[in-house]
């Protein structure tokens, strides 16, 4: 399955945020399943489904969407020549292009805060009170991206956070009741997890660190 059929098939499916958990769930256990290492192809099309969701989130993250939706395909692209993460990694050190723009260990790196950004607002949405997701939202991005990015960048982000659905409206969106949602964003924090500690994992054992 390509990037592109996946994020069809999730716009297309009654209950998106359950494919979302059901599929970083199947990640996870794959992590463990091959001792600790993941497959470029089946991380990209894991992540692949989160791009709906960026989507469903306002103006706020649309440039999160077209940017990690970007750089996922380039992922999915990197799987024909790489098997696992770490060789992804291992060839861009050899020819020192780790931090270059557009390399695939930098796109990687994006990638997994983008995971790592959705993780974190749903830890903010389940500990808030109230119809609001702005602050949640705006927690998750000042946690996650913001250092990450430029001045213009954060600018239009803020503002943008004025645009970001009501818990309500969420719920509609991706046809799910209070319990349902909490449950469902419960497990894709679990799954998503030691995904997102693997991935840091790689990128610090080979001293690179992850908050560039």
């Amino acid at each position: 399955m390509t990037v592109d059929e996946g994020q069809v098939v999730l716009c297309e499916v009654e209950k998106p945020l359950r494919v979302i958990a059901e599929g970083f769930e199947k990640l996870s256990a794959m992590l463990i399943a091959e001792n600790n290492d993941l497959g470029v192809a089946r991380f990209a099309e894991a992540a692949s489904l989160l791009s709906i969701l960026f989507g469903s989130l306002g103006i706020a993250f649309r440039f999160a969407e077209v940017d990690y939706a970007a750089k996922v395909r380039d992922l999915m692209e990197a799987s024909k020549s790489f098997d696992k993460l770490p060789s992804l990694l291992d060839h861009d050190i050899k020819r020192n292009s780790v931090r270059r723009q557009g390399c695939r260990s930098r796109n990687l790196l994006r990638v997994k805060q983008g995971m790592e950004l959705v993780k974190v607002l749903f830890e903010e949405i389940i500990s808030a009170e109230g119809n609001s997701l702005k602050e949640s939202a705006s927690t998750a991005y000042a946690r996650v991206l913001a250092s990450s990015q430029g001045w213009a960048m954060r600018k239009a982000v803020a503002a943008g956070m004025y645009s970001i659905p009501t818990r309500a409206q969420l719920l509609k969106v991706l046809n799910e009741d209070e319990e349902s949602f909490r449950a469902q964003m419960q497990r894709y924090i679990a799954a998503s997890t030691p995904v997102i500690q693997y991935v840091d994992h790689l990128f610090l054992a080979r001293n690179l660190g992850i908050n560039w």
